[in-house]
Protein backbone atom coordinates (compact mmCIF):
# COMPACT_ATOMS: atom_id res chain seq x y z
CA UNK A 1 0.00 0.00 0.00
CA UNK A 2 0.97 3.56 -1.02
CA UNK A 3 2.45 5.46 2.08
CA UNK A 4 3.17 8.99 2.01
CA UNK A 5 6.82 9.70 3.16
CA UNK A 6 7.69 13.21 2.31
CA UNK A 7 8.67 14.60 5.46
CA UNK A 8 7.29 18.67 4.48
CA UNK A 9 4.14 17.43 3.30
CA UNK A 10 3.83 15.14 6.43
CA UNK A 11 4.88 18.17 8.85
CA UNK A 12 2.36 20.61 7.13
CA UNK A 13 -0.62 18.26 6.96
CA UNK A 14 0.68 17.70 10.96
CA UNK A 15 0.14 21.30 11.79
CA UNK A 16 -2.93 21.62 9.85
CA UNK A 17 -4.61 18.53 11.68
CA UNK A 18 -2.70 19.90 15.19
CA UNK A 19 -4.85 23.34 14.41
CA UNK A 20 -8.20 21.44 13.31
CA UNK A 21 -7.71 19.47 16.53
CA UNK A 22 -7.40 22.68 18.79
CA UNK A 23 -10.69 23.68 16.85
CA UNK A 24 -12.59 20.94 17.67
CA UNK A 25 -11.40 20.49 21.32
CA UNK A 26 -12.33 24.12 21.84
CA UNK A 27 -16.14 23.00 21.23
CA UNK A 28 -16.14 20.86 24.24
CA UNK A 29 -17.14 21.32 27.63
CA UNK A 30 -14.41 19.86 29.55
CA UNK A 31 -14.00 19.22 33.25
CA UNK A 32 -10.74 18.72 34.94
CA UNK A 33 -10.28 16.99 38.03
CA UNK A 34 -7.00 16.76 39.99
CA UNK A 35 -6.37 15.11 43.81
CA UNK A 36 -3.77 18.17 44.08
CA UNK A 37 -3.40 21.55 42.64
CA UNK A 38 0.44 20.65 41.56
CA UNK A 39 -0.48 17.88 39.27
CA UNK A 40 -1.87 19.51 36.46
CA UNK A 41 0.22 19.87 33.36
CA UNK A 42 -1.90 23.07 31.73
CA UNK A 43 -0.76 25.13 34.97
CA UNK A 44 2.49 26.23 36.19
CA UNK A 45 1.66 25.81 39.99
CA UNK A 46 5.31 24.59 41.28
CA UNK A 47 8.58 23.38 40.24
CA UNK A 48 7.88 19.43 40.39
CA UNK A 49 7.88 17.44 37.58
CA UNK A 50 5.46 14.45 37.03
CA UNK A 51 5.31 11.45 34.62
CA UNK A 52 2.06 11.36 33.68
CA UNK A 53 0.28 8.32 33.12
CA UNK A 54 -2.42 7.08 30.33
CA UNK A 55 -3.79 4.91 27.65
CA UNK A 56 -2.71 4.91 24.29
CA UNK A 57 -6.13 5.30 22.96
CA UNK A 58 -7.25 8.48 25.41
CA UNK A 59 -3.92 10.39 23.90
CA UNK A 60 -6.01 13.07 22.19
CA UNK A 61 -7.72 13.80 25.02
CA UNK A 62 -4.49 14.80 27.33
CA UNK A 63 -2.84 16.81 24.27
CA UNK A 64 -5.98 18.70 23.38
CA UNK A 65 -7.86 19.73 26.46
CA UNK A 66 -5.47 22.20 27.34
CA UNK A 67 -2.29 24.15 26.63
CA UNK A 68 -0.12 21.56 27.94
CA UNK A 69 3.16 23.24 29.73
CA UNK A 70 6.65 22.07 29.68
CA UNK A 71 5.95 18.61 28.63
CA UNK A 72 7.30 15.97 26.62
CA UNK A 73 6.02 12.72 25.22
CA UNK A 74 7.27 9.30 24.09
CA UNK A 75 6.26 8.50 20.58
CA UNK A 76 6.63 5.15 18.99
CA UNK A 77 9.31 4.90 16.38
CA UNK A 78 7.06 3.38 13.72
CA UNK A 79 6.25 5.53 10.70
CA UNK A 80 2.77 6.17 12.24
CA UNK A 81 4.57 7.69 14.93
CA UNK A 82 6.35 10.23 12.71
CA UNK A 83 2.34 11.74 12.91
CA UNK A 84 1.61 12.22 16.03
CA UNK A 85 5.38 13.65 16.80
CA UNK A 86 4.77 16.74 14.47
CA UNK A 87 1.56 16.74 15.60
CA UNK A 88 2.70 17.37 19.46
CA UNK A 89 5.41 19.73 17.89
CA UNK A 90 2.95 22.29 16.61
CA UNK A 91 1.25 22.40 20.21
CA UNK A 92 4.53 22.87 22.09
CA UNK A 93 5.13 19.13 23.56
CA UNK A 94 8.17 17.57 23.08
CA UNK A 95 8.52 14.26 21.16
CA UNK A 96 10.51 11.49 22.19
CA UNK A 97 10.79 9.20 19.65
CA UNK A 98 11.61 5.29 20.79
CA UNK A 99 9.37 2.14 21.95
CA UNK A 100 9.71 -0.94 23.46
CA UNK A 101 11.13 -2.90 20.42
CA UNK A 102 13.03 0.26 18.54
CA UNK A 103 15.03 2.79 20.07
CA UNK A 104 14.00 1.89 23.44
CA UNK A 105 17.45 2.48 25.22
CA UNK A 106 18.10 5.68 23.57
CA UNK A 107 14.47 7.11 24.32
CA UNK A 108 15.01 5.86 28.37
CA UNK A 109 17.73 7.72 28.75
CA UNK A 110 16.34 11.23 26.81
CA UNK A 111 13.34 10.91 29.03
CA UNK A 112 15.90 10.81 32.52
CA UNK A 113 17.10 13.59 31.11
CA UNK A 114 14.31 15.85 30.09
CA UNK A 115 12.60 14.22 33.55
CA UNK A 116 14.51 17.07 35.18
CA UNK A 117 12.93 20.39 33.64
CA UNK A 118 9.76 18.54 31.56
CA UNK A 119 6.37 16.57 33.06
CA UNK A 120 6.54 13.20 30.70
CA UNK A 121 3.26 11.76 29.24
CA UNK A 122 4.16 8.28 28.47
CA UNK A 123 0.53 6.00 26.97
CA UNK A 124 2.19 2.78 28.68
CA UNK A 125 0.12 0.41 26.84
CA UNK A 126 2.00 1.71 23.27
CA UNK A 127 -0.02 0.94 20.24
CA UNK A 128 0.39 -1.98 20.11
CA UNK A 129 -0.67 -3.60 23.52
CA UNK A 130 -2.16 -5.28 25.42
CA UNK A 131 -4.83 -2.59 25.59
CA UNK A 132 -5.18 -0.94 28.96
CA UNK A 133 -2.16 -2.64 30.73
CA UNK A 134 0.64 -0.91 32.56
CA UNK A 135 4.32 -1.94 31.50
CA UNK A 136 7.24 -2.00 33.56
CA UNK A 137 8.87 0.21 31.84
CA UNK A 138 7.00 3.51 33.04
CA UNK A 139 8.09 2.13 36.95
CA UNK A 140 11.55 1.59 36.01
CA UNK A 141 11.87 5.22 34.74
CA UNK A 142 10.63 6.58 37.92
CA UNK A 143 12.72 4.74 40.25
CA UNK A 144 15.62 6.30 38.19
CA UNK A 145 14.42 9.84 38.47
CA UNK A 146 12.04 9.97 41.41
CA UNK A 147 9.44 11.15 39.61
CA UNK A 148 5.77 10.74 40.62
CA UNK A 149 3.99 8.92 38.64
CA UNK A 150 0.46 10.34 38.13
CA UNK A 151 -2.40 8.13 36.79
CA UNK A 152 -4.33 9.97 34.25
CA UNK A 153 -8.07 9.39 32.79
CA UNK A 154 -9.60 10.52 29.98
CA UNK A 155 -13.57 9.71 29.30
CA UNK A 156 -15.91 11.33 27.17
CA UNK A 157 -19.96 11.22 27.28
CA UNK A 158 -20.37 11.26 23.55
CA UNK A 159 -17.38 9.89 21.73
CA UNK A 160 -16.52 8.05 18.02
CA UNK A 161 -13.62 5.04 18.55
CA UNK A 162 -12.03 4.52 14.88
CA UNK A 163 -10.32 1.13 14.92
CA UNK A 164 -7.12 1.62 14.05
CA UNK A 165 -4.33 -1.30 13.45
CA UNK A 166 -3.82 -1.96 16.84
CA UNK A 167 -6.09 0.09 19.28
CA UNK A 168 -8.83 2.43 19.00
CA UNK A 169 -9.16 5.94 19.52
CA UNK A 170 -11.58 8.02 21.89
CA UNK A 171 -12.58 10.93 19.55
CA UNK A 172 -14.96 13.30 21.66
CA UNK A 173 -18.02 14.50 19.62
CA UNK A 174 -18.52 18.34 19.03
CA UNK A 175 -20.20 20.07 21.30
CA UNK A 176 -20.12 16.99 23.89
CA UNK A 177 -19.04 17.22 27.67
CA UNK A 178 -15.19 15.03 28.52
CA UNK A 179 -13.53 14.54 32.03
CA UNK A 180 -9.77 14.71 32.33
CA UNK A 181 -9.08 13.68 35.89
CA UNK A 182 -4.91 12.60 37.42
CA UNK A 183 -4.75 11.31 40.88
CA UNK A 184 -2.05 12.06 43.26
CA UNK A 185 1.51 10.73 42.56
CA UNK A 186 2.75 7.40 43.25
CA UNK A 187 5.96 7.51 44.33
CA UNK A 188 9.19 4.78 43.70
CA UNK A 189 11.97 4.03 45.54
CA UNK A 190 15.25 4.49 43.68
CA UNK A 191 17.55 1.76 42.63
CA UNK A 192 14.70 -0.48 42.24
CA UNK A 193 16.07 -4.41 40.02
CA UNK A 194 13.97 -5.50 37.06
CA UNK A 195 12.74 -8.24 39.65
CA UNK A 196 11.40 -5.42 42.17
CA UNK A 197 9.35 -3.29 39.52
CA UNK A 198 6.08 -6.03 39.15
CA UNK A 199 4.76 -5.23 42.88
CA UNK A 200 4.53 -1.49 41.73
CA UNK A 201 3.05 -2.20 38.66
CA UNK A 202 0.63 -3.72 39.93
CA UNK A 203 -0.52 -1.07 42.15
CA UNK A 204 -0.47 1.04 39.30
CA UNK A 205 -2.28 -1.20 37.04
CA UNK A 206 -5.05 -0.77 40.10
CA UNK A 207 -4.88 2.91 40.37
CA UNK A 208 -5.18 3.14 36.66
CA UNK A 209 -8.21 1.00 36.21
CA UNK A 210 -10.02 2.65 39.29
CA UNK A 211 -9.56 6.03 38.34
CA UNK A 212 -11.34 4.81 34.60
CA UNK A 213 -13.86 3.19 36.22
CA UNK A 214 -14.47 6.07 38.57
CA UNK A 215 -14.45 8.58 36.02
CA UNK A 216 -16.33 6.64 33.51
CA UNK A 217 -19.31 6.57 36.17
CA UNK A 218 -18.82 10.43 36.54
CA UNK A 219 -19.91 10.83 33.81
CA UNK A 220 -22.84 8.63 33.16
CA UNK A 221 -24.41 10.73 36.17
CA UNK A 222 -23.41 9.20 39.33
CA UNK A 223 -21.94 10.42 42.38
CA UNK A 224 -18.62 9.65 43.09
CA UNK A 225 -15.63 10.55 44.86
CA UNK A 226 -12.93 10.03 42.28
CA UNK A 227 -10.03 9.99 44.80
CA UNK A 228 -11.13 7.91 47.97
CA UNK A 229 -8.95 5.64 48.91
CA UNK A 230 -9.19 1.82 47.66
CA UNK A 231 -9.06 -0.74 50.27
CA UNK A 232 -5.50 -2.51 50.73
CA UNK A 233 -4.70 -5.48 49.00
CA UNK A 234 -1.88 -8.26 48.13
CA UNK A 235 -0.24 -6.08 45.85
CA UNK A 236 0.09 -2.80 48.63
CA UNK A 237 1.93 -5.40 51.04
CA UNK A 238 4.11 -6.27 48.34
CA UNK A 239 4.98 -2.80 47.23
CA UNK A 240 5.00 -1.91 51.44
CA UNK A 241 7.44 -5.07 51.82
CA UNK A 242 9.31 -4.16 48.34
CA UNK A 243 10.19 -0.57 50.07
CA UNK A 244 11.06 -1.65 53.29
CA UNK A 245 13.76 -3.97 51.72
CA UNK A 246 14.83 -0.83 49.05
CA UNK A 247 15.05 1.61 52.16
CA UNK A 248 17.19 -1.05 53.64
CA UNK A 249 19.73 -1.28 50.88
CA UNK A 250 19.95 2.27 50.61
CA UNK A 251 20.98 2.95 54.42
Amino acid sequence: MWKLRNKFIIRTLAKVGAFAARLWFRTMRNTIYTERDHICPYTETGDERHLYCLWHDEILGVIFSGPCLNVSGLVSHHADGSWVADMMNAVGLRAIRGSSSRGGAAALREMIRDAEGWHICIATDGPRGPRHEVKTGLIYLASQTGRGIVPTAFVGENTWKPKGKWTDLVVPKPFSRTHLAGSAPMYVPPGLSKSELEPYRLKLQRQMDQLHDRLERLAQGETVDLFAPAEGDATDNMVESATDVSQQRAA
